[in-house]
């Protein structure tokens, strides 16, 4: 069959769904890939390039929708290119389907198969395909950048012959995707970078990237994410109050504020009101990801940059991804790469649509002349990070010490006790043992004691190559083996085996681990 790509049609995109990289991997499934001719040139990939992967041109997007069995896009088809489809295409592209449903009754009425990109579950099996994290990851990115275009400041201090130089103050709201990678761009380009989400168990991920965790003193329960989608749920009316208090708190110190707060088909919950932006610095810039549904802050304006009377840039851009068309692109198309993967279990080039599979399933909004949106719950629930579990109450010094006192004594006791035992044994056998066996038995027993202390009494986070390679040393014992095994009596002999057998599993299993483990650290 034969997949192919027709140039975006919406305003700006720069995007394009297919790339030299991508089709020559959906070749080996089977495919003949087609794509528009010119449909790359805004992501920088040339008609050449296509050819070169092997992949055909079309002069028009009315030929390419004929010939091609399914059609990838990024953005959702307009009621022109629906109406000009023939019947019974697959389509797969984002498709928002809770905002277009009377798109969704026209490609109902066309009998195709619909996969929208923005309906990917997320579960772990499928974040290989999940296009709204990719694109997402590319927004933040570039948000950072576009603040760092409209701010007039360094991001990192310096110290300079001038004057010093203090860092700047960036503030990200939300901690999803695009959150921890604007987080992770403006952490690398030196600002000090303070974070908030309402999921208290992101923290620790803040915090390992280098920037601050902003606390609120409330305690809420909140959802783990698994029933949204793996986003943040809403918040009680009390917890937004809160909030809003912290933030106008942090308003006046921050030069830089980047929201992120988003749930798809959903409007954008307001959390930079018009007072927080009065409070703010000559010269701070807001960057609001969340535009395209409202915005995070009351003055965004969708698709447009303004400054306010007292000098603060807001940044209301919708297209963060599409400015960045080659990165996007590739990403993009690498994750319908791996949808049609999935589609196509044989790999014969002829996809399948598995009603049982949560990943297909979540995608497909219509198929056969059916509507299939909404639907059902994933039988595997959404990733959720559980929550940090509370720390313990340090105890006091005086505490400490009572335990360690406890702890002492309860080992001197077991160990008097131990002491005791042996002593009795030992003199019970040199009253009635002869010498030689004497002699023998005390060797047997200091070794028994050193191997317990060497061997047995190491923790095991401390069994690494050189401990393997010092059991397999320390199987110099089976020396002695070595020399009884000769020894005329059976019962003897069947012993020194018996040693030799467990001797040699000690050697050849310490140095065989020790190679496995070095092998952990080697490059291919």
């Amino acid at each position: 069959m034969k997949i192919g790509a027709p140039k975006e049609t919406a305003n700006g995109e720069a995007r394009v769904a297919l790339t030299p990289e991508s089709a020559e991997r959906l070749q080996k499934l089977g495919y003949e890939c087609l794509v528009e001719s010119g449909a790359g040139a805004a992501a920088s990939i040339n008609d050449s390039a296509y050819e070169a992967a092997g992949v055909r041109l079309v002069s028009s997007a009315t030929e390419l929708w004929s010939e091609a069995d399914v059609v990838v896009k990024v953005r959702e088809p307009s009621v022109d290119e629906i109406e000009a489809a023939p019947q019974g295409k697959t389509v797969i592209s984002f498709i928002w389907p809770a905002a277009n449903e009377d798109l969704l009754e026209k490609m109902k009425a066309k009998q195709m198969t619909v996969l929208a990109m923005d309906m990917v579950p997320r579960i772990s099996r499928a974040q290989k395909m999940d296009a709204l994290s990719s694109m997402a990851n590319i927004a933040g990115y570039r948000a950072v950048v576009e603040a760092g275009n409209n701010f007039g400041r360094f991001f990192m201090g310096q110290m300079t012959a001038a004057g010093k130089v203090s860092p700047a103050k960036v503030l990200v709201v939300g901690a999803g995707v695009a959150g921890l990678a604007a987080i992770g761009t403006s952490v690398s380009l030196g600002a000090i970078t303070m974070a908030f989400d309402v999921r208290p168990e992101v923290s620790e991920q803040i915090e390992s990237m280098g920037a601050e965790f902003v606390f609120l003193d409330f305690e809420e329960e909140q959802t783990d994410g698994a029933e949204t989608g793996g986003y943040a749920a809403p918040s009680s009316p009390e917890f937004r109050e809160k909030q809003l208090e912290k933030f106008r708190e942090l308003a006046p110190e921050v030069d830089i504020v980047i929201t992120t707060a988003l749930i798809p088909n959903r409007p954008a919950p307001e959390l930079w009101t018009e007072d927080m932006v009065a409070a703010m610095k000559p010269g701070s810039v807001i960057v609001d990801l969340a535009a395209e549904r409202g915005g995070n802050c009351t003055l965004t304006k969708a698709d447009e940059k303004l400054v306010t009377d007292n000098g603060v840039t807001i940044v209301g851009y919708t297209d963060f991804p599409s400015r960045m068309a080659t990165q996007s692109s590739n990403l993009y198309a690498t994750n319908i790469r791996h949808m049609m993967d999935d589609l196509t279990p044989d790999k014969d080039g002829v996809p399948v649509i598995d009603m049982e599979d949560d990943v297909i399933r979540g995608a497909l909004v219509t198929h056969q002349g059916e509507l299939t949106w909404p639907p059902p719950p994933p039988k595997i629930k959404a990733i959720a990070a559980a929550a940090p579990q509370k720390k313990e109450v340090e105890e006091t010094a005086e505490e400490k010490a009572a335990r360690e006192l406890a702890e002492m004594r309860q080992s001197l006791n077991r160990t008097g006790w131990l002491l005791g035992i042996g002593g009795v044994v030992c003199l019970t056998l040199g009253a009635i043992a002869p010498p030689s066996f004497m002699q023998h038995f005390i060797v047997f027993v200091l070794s028994v004691f050193i191997g317990f202390y060497v061997i047995w009494g190491v923790a095991h986070s401390l069994h690494t190559p050189l401990m393997a390679i010092t059991n397999a040393i320390s199987s110099i014992i089976i020396v002695g083996a070595l020399l009884q095994i000769v020894s005329g009596n059976s019962t003897v002999v069947w012993l020194a085996a018996a040693s030799v057998l467990m001797a040699s599993v000690n050697i050849f299993g310490g140095f065989l681990v020790t190679r496995r483990m070095l092998a952990m650290f080697q490059r291919s």
